[in-house]
């Protein structure tokens, strides 16, 4: 995938595609965010833009934004690394039991000391990088910080916590943020999906892409709906005993094929989103920075939240999120959450 066609992440897209323009690259990179939102295509790119065989200038990618340089992304060289069958881009993942050991790792070290075969530069991806067993990453250390000339390490991980101090030292680490829910309805969107049914699944996936292509329009519109329906429940009356009711409601409402702790999750991730629209509206914001801009009625009618108490409740709602995260009981979460927003 060349960086014209990354989702999101511009600014980390226009300094990757500058340092290979300028061949100032770090031969040893880590590429950390959460899951799903586009890293491991990122190190794709990187790898297509160093051995591509006709390379692109001056750019022009989806947001308007010039890249200095990207791969053409239709040579040999690009289909084969988009297809994993480039005999100088070598990528490593977990194995079937969840890690990545030593051996592997040794194996790609010394394939790393040889001339590519055929491409300007060797490129090693390891994905879940903090999948690497002790051993493994110990393995790297010499390489990382002297990696041969003609070859590079990217290290691509959602925890990069889980790497060694020994590992992380060694390597410049550009940080992936989620995406931002307008991007993702765009990609949706662009895909054929409703732009309707795009901003509900936006809502829902908390930043990642790849578990919007994986979500249900209906789970998604699902989620919405509930959210809507309790934050207006809540807004009618300050009663204890009436928002508590609210909760039983909301839990009522069964998902096909989800359990209690995946509907209040989904459902709670809409709720952040709408209260971060609410807050911005408090601010006289632009339409377009709305994460749920077709919804201007319904934002209108919350309208008891603003300002300040929008902001109370986004922190409410991220502290109940996180609540359930840890395990804490799915009633429980509803119901602290029913009483503090």
């Amino acid at each position: 995938m060349p960086f014209r066609d990354i989702v999101g992440h511009r600014t980390l897209v226009a300094l990757l595609s500058r340092s290979v323009a300028r061949g100032t690259l770090p031969p040893s990179l880590i590429l950390a965010g959460p899951a799903g939102i586009g890293k491991s295509l990122a190190a794709v790119s990187v790898a297509q833009a160093v051995n591509c065989l006709e390379p692109l200038r001056d750019v022009a990618a989806s947001d308007g934004a010039v890249l200095p340089l990207d791969a053409c992304g239709r040579c040999a060289a690009c289909s084969r690394i988009a297809r994993g069958v480039h005999p100088d881009v070598l990528l490593v993942v977990p194995g079937d039991n969840g890690s990545i050991k030593v051996d592997v790792v040794r194996d790609v070290v010394d394939r790393s000391h040889y001339r590519p075969f055929e491409g300007v530069r060797r490129v090693v991806v390891i994905d879940d990088a903090d999948a690497l067993v002790s051993q493994a990453q110990n393995a790297l250390l010499k390489t990382l910080e002297e990696p041969p000339s003609g070859s590079m390490f990217i290290l691509v991980t959602s925890r990069p916590d889980a790497l060694l101090s020994t590992v992380t030292s060694r390597c410049p680490r550009l940080r992936f943020a989620p995406l931002a829910p307008d991007d993702i309805a765009r990609a949706l969107i662009a895909r054929g999906v409703h732009e309707t049914n795009a901003r509900a699944t936006a809502s829902i996936v908390d930043g990642s892409l790849a578990r919007a292509l994986e979500a249900s329009e209906d789970d998604a519109t699902g989620a919405r709906e509930r959210a809507l329906e309790f934050v207006a429940s809540i807004a009618r009356s300050t009663d204890a005993r009436h928002r508590l009711e609210g909760t039983k409601e909301l839990l009522a409402k069964s998902v096909r094929g989800a359990t209690d702790r995946e509907m209040l999750a989904a459902t709670l991730r809409v709720m952040s989103s709408l209260f971060r629209d609410l807050a911005l509206l408090g601010t006289n914001a632009e339409g377009t920075t709305l994460a749920n801009v077709d919804l201007g009625p319904a934002l209108e009618r919350l309208s008891a939240w603003s300002g300040a108490r929008a902001l109370d409740a986004f922190k409410a709602v991220d502290r109940a999120l996180a609540a359930l995260e840890r395990n804490a009981g799915v009633k429980i979460v509803a119901d602290w959450l029913a009483l503090n927003i």
